[in-house]
């Protein structure tokens, strides 16, 4: 009879334990992924990427994509201002949400047809 060989390794039982890329975890947060855009990117389902924020993080993925998403947010806002540089559109819609300005839009009469755009300051805090 043939002895079995000491050296033998066993073999462990279930899938083989998927390793997630923290650094693309993190950048898919970045730019805003939901749980199931990061898992199926990431090859895995929704529950081994809520179990891996809870193993790696200590927190939900609602919590860590709060944070993580920040570095996105903010990377956003500085290519929206660099762009309104030399695009006029961004400009607009940045001074009518970060300078409280806005579109008011008056006719002549009934019968004249023109419209005329007028840009008035929001009243602020001060007044």
């Amino acid at each position: 009879m043939a002895k079995k060989d000491d050296t033998t390794i066993k073999k462990k039982a279930g899938r083989p334990r998927i390793e997630i890329d923290k650094n693309i975890f993190e950048n898919l947060c970045a730019i805003q992924c939901t749980l199931t855009e990061v898992a199926g990117v990431l090859g895995c389902s929704e529950d081994t990427i809520l179990r891996y924020c809870h193993k790696e993080y200590g927190m939900t993925f609602a919590d860590v994509f709060k944070i993580k998403s920040v570095h996105g947010k903010v990377s956003l806002r500085r290519n929206m201002f660099k762009m309104a540089e030399t695009n006029v559109s961004m400009a607009i819609w940045l001074s009518k949400q970060y300078l409280g300005m806005k579109d008011v839009v008056e006719t002549e009469s009934k019968t004249d047809n023109r419209i005329e755009i007028v840009w008035e300051e929001a009243p602020t805090d001060e007044d």
